[in-house]
């Protein structure tokens, strides 16, 4: 098996909920699913963990999730990249 080839990992982007865990945050993902009869769009929320190696990620940031093997009981995806930083602090 060459490099690419580890068939198609679904991505994910959402915002970071929580940061206080060692190498792991919570994201939060939107997204818009079609009510079947009334045929108005929900907002549906999902919450994942995901593995962050060094720490980088804090609350409101925007990150880019990808799919990847079993990491912990509940943790099933990994922060590829940091594509939006949340606003510092206002009092700093």
């Amino acid at each position: 098996m060459r490099m690419g080839e580890r068939g198609k990992r679904k991505i994910l982007t959402g915002v970071v909920a929580s940061d206080k865990m060692e190498k792991t945050v919570v994201v939060v993902v939107n997204r818009l699913v079609l009510h079947p009869v009334y045929k108005k769009y929900i907002r549906k929320r999902t919450q994942v963990k995901a593995h962050d190696e060094n720490n980088e990620c804090h609350v409101g940031d925007k990150v880019l999730l990808i799919e990847t093997r079993p990491l912990s009981k509940e943790k099933r995806w990994r922060v590829k990249e940091i594509l939006e930083r949340a606003a510092g602090p206002i009092g700093k």
